[in-house]
């Protein structure tokens, strides 16, 4: 068995470069390689501690080292992406070596967004701009020539666009591609030339526009290719453009990688509705799908929906005495931990801080807009046994899905947004691509995910047989019979009120 750990994580010398001059478990790789392998081939077993213990006593990089025995193991254990990706290297391996490989994901549902971010190229005209003057002279001319299709396809825009700040192109920028092409060959010699590696900028724009010529050779009905203007910042005196090759269906890619398969199960809790994930996920018509049956029992919840409640964006401030009021009500009635979901922090923080004026004796703690593993931690562990108090979180964020807090440490949820994703102009033309595509496109790009969310959310209550606890819907919109349709089957008949 093998665990491949993403570079970042895997790195023992991250200060360094991943060169042999630069790093001492990059020089003299292959020639330590053949007893490290076979090192690690008779230790078997190759999580990520296994797998470092072995790399070290050999003074070889942990990371290449796991790339490398995935072509021994027997059971590789990865993130999607080593077989899903665009460039993913599992997928190659099994097309190259003719591999009968059998695939099993987990938490299936976040395929649909990690397959569209895998297909998706994004290049900042602002990152690049900050690269120019700090160039080598032999990448000058070819960076010269990316600016100058960069700065004539701006110009156009501008004559056909105006002042818009995001625009969808009708076809791909053809001359900036190319110039890109250019300059990516001629970085990547550079590097084989040079003795140092690059810096780290030029090494990112260089991955990015890879990335992104790669993508534009697929590009199809399936994606969307859109240009947001950026405003200015700190003193620049212009604004920056982003052009995005933007995945909205990775159907098309994902199906070859389920045809190369021997076969496979994907498997999550919200794999509902089933036309959405076929249809989003290219799943073979073939593909049988089964509904198990919960290990959870209805009597172990209670779920009521609030149907003279909502928090519809231009209902929010009319929301925020009703919402405290309901929560204060059932800490009262009964104490414990509970868990509190909003669509943002904006409105998070509104509810946090009125239930903190009118009811100070609830404790409670707050989700920030970036935490990182200690506060993340942190946060987790105010869930005690024992201990009473309101978690405010973000739905969709880190504490949706994912975390386990059996017991006395949850005994209930508040869900007060269906979360839909916001309305703007990318998710609009996402909706649009969908409708032309599949003709469900309001569904398929705002319903569907927003009641996943709320599903993965509230599924934090309940996570053994012995559990007990309660959920809170509210909005009157969750008493609508197509939102209701998309609860899980074990859960009682909720309570309208």
């Amino acid at each position: 068995m093998l665990t491949l750990t993403a570079r970042e994580k895997a790195c023992e010398h991250l200060d360094k470069a991943c060169h042999g001059e630069a790093c001492p478990l990059a020089a003299g790789f292959y020639d330590r390689l053949p007893v490290a392998r076979s090192a690690a081939a008779e230790r078997g077993w190759l999580d990520r501690a296994g797998l470092r213990a072995v790399a070290l006593e050999h003074q070889v990089c942990p990371y290449y080292l796991g790339q490398e025995m995935s072509r021994w193991a027997d059971v590789v254990v990865a993130d999607v992406n080593y077989y899903f990706d665009l460039h993913a290297q599992l997928y190659a391996l099994t097309l190259q070596q003719q591999w009968q490989v059998g695939i099993l994901v987990d938490e299936a549902h976040n395929l649909v967004e990690r397959g569209r971010g895998m297909y998706t190229a994004t290049l900042d005209h602002a990152a690049f701009r900050r690269l120019v003057p700090q160039l080598p002279a032999p990448l000058k001319r070819p960076l010269a020539r990316v600016a100058t299709a960069w700065q004539e396809l701006a110009e156009q825009l501008d004559d056909a666009y105006g002042e818009r700040d995001y625009r969808v192109l009708e076809h791909l920028p053809g001359k900036l591609i190319a110039a890109l092409q250019q300059a990516v060959s001629r970085i990547v010699e550079y590097q084989s030339e040079q003795p140092i590696a690059l810096d780290g900028e030029l090494q990112r724009f260089s991955f990015e526009a890879q990335h992104l010529c790669r993508v534009a050779e697929t590009f199809g009905s399936h994606s969307l290719c859109d240009l947001t203007r950026q405003p200015p910042r700190g003193r620049q005196r212009r604004a920056g453009a982003t052009l995005t090759l933007r995945n909205v269906m990775p159907a098309p890619f994902l199906a070859a990688r389920f045809t190369a398969a021997h076969g496979g199960t994907l498997f999550s809790a919200t794999l509902s509705p089933q036309g959405y994930f076929r249809d989003l996920l290219g799943v073979p018509d073939s593909a049988p799908w089964l509904a198990l049956g919960s290990p959870f029992a209805a009597g172990q919840l209670e779920v009521s929906i609030a149907t003279r409640l909502s928090t519809r964006y231009a209902h929010r401030a009319a929301s925020l005495d009703p919402l405290v009021a309901r929560i204060a009500a059932r800490f009262h009635q009964r104490r414990g931990n509970y868990l509190a979901f909003f669509s943002s922090f904006a409105y998070l923080e509104q509810v946090a801080e009125r239930l903190a004026q009118r009811h100070p004796e609830v404790v409670q703690w707050r989700q920030a807009a970036r935490m990182d593993d200690a506060a993340r931690a942190s946060f987790l562990a105010r869930f005690e046994s024992g201990g009473a108090g309101v978690g405010f979180a973000v739905l969709g964020g880190i504490f949706g899905e994912g975390i386990d807090l059996p017991g006395e440490r949850l005994i209930g949820a508040f869900v007060a947004t269906l979360g839909l994703p916001q309305v703007n102009p990318v998710n609009e033309q996402m909706r649009e691509r969908l409708q032309t595509l599949l003709g469900s496109g309001y569904d398929y790009a705002y319903f569907y995910p927003g009641m996943q969310k709320v599903v993965q959310a509230a599924g934090r209550v309940i996570r053994t047989a012995s559990d007990r606890g309660v959920i809170e819907l509210l909005d009157d919109r969750f008493a609508q019979p197509r939102a209701r349709a998309l609860l899980p089957a074990w859960w009682p008949e909720p309570r309208l009120d």
